[in-house]
């Protein structure tokens, strides 16, 4: 089979080589994995997680009478961390994941990018995803990078028609420096066609599939003093979530049209 995580993540090192805006970006750090995403559902190709952010600031939920403004109850304070996620001794600061095989089947002349590339095969699609995900890493901290407006002031949205832009001439950028084929070359095909040449499509999943790691609550202890807040407290009910995982944490598995299987691991988590 075909490892598809296996090769975006080295077709991510060789765009980050070979484009200047995304050289800061160090691959070892980023942890390119695959989700479930149906070919004829709408959704997103591909996510961007950052997972270095440091722990938010303490804060409360609260309920407060509409008519009087009166405070009437509020949670207990909590703050909101991120999961710890480690391969061998490299801690991971990005995950980057891909919806399969949704990302596997788009097509650029069913897509809002085709304006960009005009004449271009259906697989530029898949690249410009790539680059797009890769251009949200933040080279100025932990973080999603954030989109300045005209004026200079940043902008809550971290898309705009400028990030757009940017990306499609990274994807031009790269192409125009010729790189290896052979790096490339998987994009060229969708889920059948490497079904019919590899033997299946498998990819790096968290044994949790169809979940993953994300951001959690975390209730203070012990919890602040408040004693302007003189109204009742709510225990905040948090779900029980794992907080820390490593390789053994991930599996291979194959991807068909409307499913997917786990496969027996062997060797490295990204051997297939």
């Amino acid at each position: 089979m075909v490892n598809y995580t296996e090769r975006i993540s080295l077709l991510m090192a060789d765009v980050v080589q070979r484009v200047p805006t995304l050289s800061f970006i160090d691959m070892s750090k980023v942890l390119v994995f695959a989700r479930h995403g149906r070919s004829t559902a709408e959704g997103a190709y591909a996510t961007c997680h950052c997972v270095c952010l440091p722990a938010s600031e303490p804060g409360y939920y609260f309920w407060k009478d509409r008519r009087s403004g009166k405070l009437t109850r509020r949670s207990e304070w909590f703050v909101t961390k991120s999961p710890s996620i480690s391969i061998g001794s490299t801690q991971i600061d990005y995950m980057i994941s891909f919806t399969m095989p949704r990302f596997c089947d788009q097509l650029l002349s069913r897509s809002r990018k085709q304006v960009h590339y005009k004449g271009q095969p259906n697989w530029i699609a898949k690249l410009d995803t790539i680059v797009h995900e890769l251009y949200h890493i933040d080279p100025a901290g932990p973080g999603i990078r954030r989109m300045e407006r005209a004026d200079g002031t940043y902008s809550a949205n971290c898309h705009g028609h400028r990030f757009f832009e940017k990306v499609v001439e990274m994807v031009n950028q790269y192409l125009a420096t010729k790189p290896e084929p052979a790096v490339y070359d998987f994009l060229t095909h969708n889920l059948a066609e490497l079904t019919g040449r590899f033997g299946g499509v498998a990819g790096t999943a968290f044994k949790s599939f169809p979940s993953y790691p994300q951001r959690y609550m975390q209730v203070l202890d012990p919890q602040p003093e408040a004693a302007d807040m003189n109204c009742p407290v709510e225990p905040l009910k948090v779900p029980r979530v794992r907080t820390a995982f490593t390789e053994d944490d991930l599996v291979m598995r194959e991807f068909r049209p409307a499913s997917s299987r786990s496969l027996v691991r062997t060797g490295k988590y990204r051997a297939a």
